[in-house]
């Protein structure tokens, strides 16, 4: 191939020798304490701005910004797998990691990418630190939260949920309630509104488009149980909440 004969030939000139990589040990304490929820230790790390310290970084690209949004992906992909891996539901980190991805699109600052960059690490450590606020939840409810962030947008019945793990419907509801302390359905709403204001901030769907992507009987119904659950129309929320990148 002519790219990778290219590569070869130049490679000598043009990468620096004395350019190094960050220890592991600094890289896995930073994911450590994603994991385990550690908010302090990942507000701090944000906070000294330690992941565009340019030093012990591997240059990914000669652009700069392009080098730091190639950082921002391989990190989220670190952070996902490994918060996969601690309990958070699979469908829910992927919506995540890709939500953050997505948005570097529109970063065209070093300034851009750190504020997404540490708008995720600080998301996935704040999820991480509720999860293992409610550790004890069964195989069977943690797979019926799964199939709820990945069915999210569809009509879910208690029924859905119960085929696809395999109980009853009642045994199901009576489970997700003691080891939730919430109803199935209530927490199908709660997930559903939690979506419909990302939504809501972070693209330009109309409410009635939103209403209609989620599923909801009508748009007077969304509107109606996101002003109970937010204390706000959609629209008072969306007006509140312009997302600077979208």
């Amino acid at each position: 191939m002519k790219i990778m004969s290219s590569h070869f030939h130049i490679e000598p000139e043009t990468i620096d020798s004395r350019h190094t990589h960050k220890s592991e040990d600094e890289e896995r304490d930073f994911i450590q304490a994603v994991m385990s929820g550690n908010i302090d230790y990942v507000r701090k790390n944000c906070e000294e701005k330690r992941f565009i310290d340019s030093n012990g970084v591997g240059q990914l690209s000669t652009d700069a910004i392009t080098n730091l949004k190639y950082h921002m992906v391989i990190t989220t992909a670190l952070i996902t797998r490994a918060c996969i891996y601690k309990g958070l539901e699979p469908e829910r980190a992927f919506q995540m990691s890709d939500f953050y991805i997505q948005k570097l699109d529109y970063a065209k600052t070093i300034d851009d990418v750190t504020e997404i960059h540490d708008h995720m690490v600080l998301d996935f450590t704040g999820k991480m630190r509720l999860l293992k606020k409610n550790t004890g939840t069964s195989k069977n409810i943690n797979k019926a939260i799964n199939y709820i962030y990945a069915h999210i947008r569809e009509r879910i019945t208690v029924e859905d949920i119960a085929e696809h793990t395999k109980l009853s419907a009642s045994y199901l509801s009576r489970q997700f309630s003691k080891e939730t302390g919430i109803s199935v359905s209530d927490y199908i709403r709660e997930k559903k509104i939690e979506e419909a204001e990302n939504l809501l901030k972070n693209s330009e769907y109309s409410i009635s488009e939103i209403a209609d992507m989620l599923s909801f009987s009508s748009q007077s119904h969304f509107i109606q149980l996101f002003k109970n659950y937010t204390g706000m129309t959609p629209k008072k929320y969306r007006s509140m909440n312009t997302d600077d990148f979208g």
